[in-house]
């Protein structure tokens, strides 16, 4: 098994733990790890997620605990591939994949009723939105930050032949203070997944169990941050230099 960091020695650090072995199947040290309680889902909608290679074993990270709820799935690291049938290792018609799209069009700003739609390049809604849905044969998903996503989107134009669909969210991701989404309709990769592929087969089943699952990874990891921080820092405040006491040169003023 591969080897976690060393904890950072120090006067006020926890005691040093030499090494901390991780789960093959998630990368997690294992004191994160959930794997356990994962059971692969039989889904009709193929997955393909393309993880950027510098979100690789984040302890919040998600994308290989998502690989592991399908049994009809694809997951690559890496930043381009020639083609999707080459990312994919088989021959495929791109148009009858989709992608999750990472444009500023958000769903909320369209004429719908509707929590996933397929859009145009304009942003507006495809026609016959019935059909489409129903043909899709498989979805990517780039997971990452939103910078990396937009990189690998950038760097693999065969993207573009793929329909493209958007999610709307009725609440935010359940990642709440631990790791900020640029805009509030961001998910995690689990969420995303669960939430496109539940919706696409009809089976709501699926977002269930794959929120269940992300729920238990943050209450996990929320657990190891009282007897582990090493493993699972708590997020950094940012600084508000409008305070006297934070600006350089200043002390506050006593009361």
């Amino acid at each position: 098994m591969s080897k976690a960091a060393k904890a950072k020695p120090g006067a006020d650090a926890p005691q040093e733990i030499d090494e901390i072995e991780e789960c093959p199947r998630c990368g997690k040290p294992l004191p994160l790890c959930i794997c356990d309680s994962v059971t692969p889902i039989a889904n009709r909608i193929e997955l393909l997620i393309l993880q950027h290679p510098q979100e690789q074993d984040r302890a919040l990270g998600t994308a290989r605990l998502t690989a592991q709820h399908f049994q009809k799935v694809t997951h690559k690291i890496g930043l381009s591939w020639p083609s999707l049938s080459k990312a994919l290792g088989r021959s495929v018609d791109p148009l009858d994949w989709a992608i999750l799209y990472l444009g500023s069009v958000k769903l909320a700003d369209l004429d719908t009723d509707r929590d996933l739609v397929a859009v145009d390049r304009k942003g507006q809604l495809e026609e016959g939105q019935r059909g489409i849905l129903k043909d899709i044969e498989g979805v990517v998903l780039l997971d990452g930050t939103w910078s990396q996503a937009k990189a690998l989107w950038w760097r693999n134009a065969w993207m573009l032949k793929c329909r493209r669909i958007i999610l709307g969210p009725k609440q935010p991701s359940l990642y709440g203070k631990l790791r900020k989404e640029p805009r509030s309709d961001g998910l995690s990769t689990i969420e995303a997944a669960g939430m496109v592929l539940g919706r696409l087969e009809g089976r709501s089943e699926i977002e269930t169990e794959l929120n269940a699952t992300f729920q238990r990874m943050l209450t996990q990891y929320r657990a190891v941050q009282s007897t582990m921080p090493e493993l699972a820092p708590k997020p950094r405040q940012k600084r508000d230099y409008r305070r006297p006491e934070n600006r350089r040169g200043k002390k506050a003023l006593a009361k």
